[in-house]
């Protein structure tokens, strides 16, 4: 099933967003925070999530299944806004499509060098992104000489889907905790989020890490965008139109997708890409 193409009239530009299930809406939030005007669609990938278990060819072709589904559509540019997708499909994306191709590391990357005091830099993720390398390169080539701490948090993306988030709960802090010792430990002064779930527990993590500053790509990327969509994105007035599409079900999503975009979202359409 293809997403209608919006009408030709109208100057707003159109964004297309993708990710493995819910956790790309916190980026999607940092852009219509950005570009209130803009049109999106967002398509989550429900029926293969999670994509942080999964190998980087099986990535790589759920993404371009994703990204031909949106570029149907009429996108001007696509946002990767799953931090696994961004680590290993990118190449292969942005060889395949017409359009801009952003993704979410090389930019939360460049914040966290910006923001670092001393050179240690911590990274928390899925185990496909720690596995892949993706945001250790890209973080010692924007800081040569860098010290690069990765640590897989898989536990953190069923306790944001549930809404435990509470710094407070003794499940939630014990999970961090653990997964965040070693980052203590190694004295990082810098966390990069690299998760679209992870900033629903940025309380729970700073309460483990106090003093670290916590490096969210999502309002990085939500810049970027403005940038490249330029004057079309400045020009867009009012409010855009919004579609949601998911692989599988949509109960499910519309259950938990306010809390990541921080507003209702009434319908999400069951499509097979």
């Amino acid at each position: 099933m293809s997403a209608a193409p919006r009408p030709a009239a109208g100057p707003a530009p159109r964004i297309g967003i993708f990710d493995s299930g819910v956790g790309g809406l916190t980026v999607q939030r940092a852009i219509l925070a950005a570009l209130p005007g803009a049109d999106t669609l967002y398509l989550g990938d429900t029926a293969r999530v999670p994509y942080g278990t999964k190998s980087a060819e099986t990535v790589t072709q759920y993404s371009l299944r994703n990204a031909r589904f949106l570029l149907e559509a009429g996108i001007d540019l696509l946002v990767v806004a799953c931090n696994t997708a961004s680590a290993v499909a990118l190449p292969a994306l942005r060889d395949a499509l017409p359009v801009p191709v952003l993704g979410v590391v090389e930019p939360g990357a460049r914040a966290a060098a910006a923001a670092t005091r001393g050179g240690r830099i911590g990274v928390i993720g899925t185990p496909g992104t720690v596995a892949s390398g993706a945001y250790q390169a890209a973080l010692r080539a924007a800081r040569p000489g860098a010290e690069v701490v990765a640590q897989a948090c898989p536990l953190f993306v069923p306790l944001a889907e549930e809404g435990w988030t509470d710094p407070a709960d003794e499940v939630v802090r014990g999970v961090a905790r653990r997964y965040l010792a070693p980052l203590r430990e190694a004295g990082v002064d810098t966390l990069v989020l690299g998760c679209t779930h992870y900033p629903l527990l940025k309380a729970a993590i700073a309460a483990e890490l106090p003093g670290v500053a916590l490096v969210d790509s999502a309002e990085v990327v939500a810049a970027e965008v403005a940038g490249r969509l330029g004057a079309a994105g400045a020009a867009a007035g009012g409010q855009g139109v919004h579609r949601f599409f998911v692989t599988d079900a949509p109960a499910r999503f519309l259950a938990v997708a306010g809390r990541f975009l921080g507003r209702a979202v009434e319908a999400a359409e069951h499509v097979d890409v």
